[in-house]
């Protein structure tokens, strides 16, 4: 299995990065885990995302808050899949990060995902690998599965207060 690149322009992200993290982990994809800035290690940054195919990643996912030009610095170095995390951390209450991540110029995507959304990060670069992997394609159907499942038995347990 390929593995994920799970990369934070500040450890300060960590609190919120985390729930991409345990996602990964609990699905049993191998990640690592790393901090790079655009503009502190940008060198580092580039080189990362130029050595990433031939390190076994198959994905690389960023968060960054404010000018959150993580994402782009990454993608602009890699053909890999970017999934970009917008991070919560100014007053414009993550809307700068988001507008950063998504407004890619054409050629060089970074896909996105809600902001702070660190899980579905995870699940996106899930069904990203599972597009060649069954037995991960599995995990997920699995996963969906047991969310219905769980929406039901609430639904259930409200009609018998209401209904």
């Amino acid at each position: 299995m390929k593995k994920v690149a799970v990369i934070m322009g500040s450890d300060s992200d960590l609190p919120k990065v985390e729930k991409c993290i345990e996602e990964l982990k609990a699905m049993g994809i191998p990640c690592e885990v790393h901090v790079y800035s655009a503009h502190r290690t940008p060198d580092d940054a580039t080189q990362f995302a130029k050595d990433a195919r031939g390190r076994g990643f198959g994905v690389i996912i960023t968060a960054a808050g404010k000018a959150a030009h993580l994402g782009g610095v990454i993608a602009a170095n890699t053909t890999l899949p970017v999934i970009g995390i917008p991070i919560k951390a100014s007053a414009l209450e993550g809307i700068d990060a988001l507008l950063s991540t998504v407004q890619m110029p054409p050629g060089i995507p970074v896909a996105s995902v809600a902001i702070d959304g660190a899980k579905n990060a995870a699940i996106l670069a899930a069904e990203i690998l599972a597009v060649s992997d069954e037995k991960l394609e599995k995990v997920l159907v699995e996963r969906r599965e047991k969310a219905k499942l769980e929406v039901l038995e609430k639904n259930k347990k409200v009609e018998e207060m209401f209904n």
